[in-house]
């Protein structure tokens, strides 16, 4: 594995695992999220610059345009929970309760 493999592998993990085990804040989450998704980007375009193939160009802009869909995704249930619940933490969340 190549340096650079090993680099976008690791901040993928790092992005997983403070997605899976720092749950306090629903900003936290969704920047864990969007680290994911740039190290994914990264990885998805020195894939399609490695192969030099004109089928995968649009991967990493395909990829690009989820992940700013996401993130305004997430953005807009961040101001609607901060402004019916009052905060941002992800244990004042109850699904049960309207």
């Amino acid at each position: 594995m190549t340096p650079v493999h090993f680099s976008f592998s690791s901040a993928f993990i790092l992005g997983l695992m403070g997605l899976a085990f720092h749950r306090t804040h629903l900003l936290s989450a969704l920047l864990c999220l969007e680290g994911m998704m740039l190290s994914l980007f990264i990885a998805l375009a020195l894939w399609t610059l490695q192969f030099e193939t004109t089928s995968f160009t649009t991967a990493p802009m395909l990829l690009l345009a989820f992940s700013a869909c996401e993130a305004s995704t997430g953005l807009a249930l961040l101001v609607a929970t901060a402004r019916t619940h009052g905060t941002d933490r992800l244990q004042n969340l109850n699904l049960l309760q309207c």
